[in-house]
């Protein structure tokens, strides 16, 4: 296995991104994604999951949020850069975010009818 700390190169990332998570961009040296929202409750259910995650897996991103979006940054600090452990956490984040029942699921899911119960406005 390659070092989880190792760099991984600008050109590399990019080719990354558009494979394994399109919906996130290498931007300033941080690989980012925003999630919108429909109002500050869904905001902060998003910076709660994403604050478990990260805290789980002890690597943490950088937040910034308002009304109805957050953004999440991820670089690995301590190598000054983008390595294996930001695509690994990124890539948790996104399937958990993005998770809502299927219409075959015994769970029903947020209302759509109903934008109060509405938290997470899916890609």
């Amino acid at each position: 296995m390659a070092d989880p700390k190792a760099i991984i190169p600008e050109d590399e990332v990019a080719a990354r991104l558009a494979a394994e998570l399109p919906k996130w961009r290498l931007e300033d040296g941080w690989i980012r994604r925003t999630y919108k929202t429909n109002s500050w409750k869904g905001t902060l259910m998003v910076i709660n999951t994403v604050g478990h995650l990260a805290e789980a897996a002890w690597h943490h991103p950088d937040i910034t949020a308002s009304y109805a979006w957050v953004e999440v940054r991820l670089m690995s600090h301590d190598a000054k850069g983008i390595t294996a452990r930001d695509f690994e956490l990124a890539a948790k984040i996104e399937s958990v975010v993005q998770w809502k029942p299927s219409e075959d699921d015994a769970l029903e899911g947020t209302p759509q009818t109903d934008m109060r119960f509405s938290y997470v406005k899916y890609d």
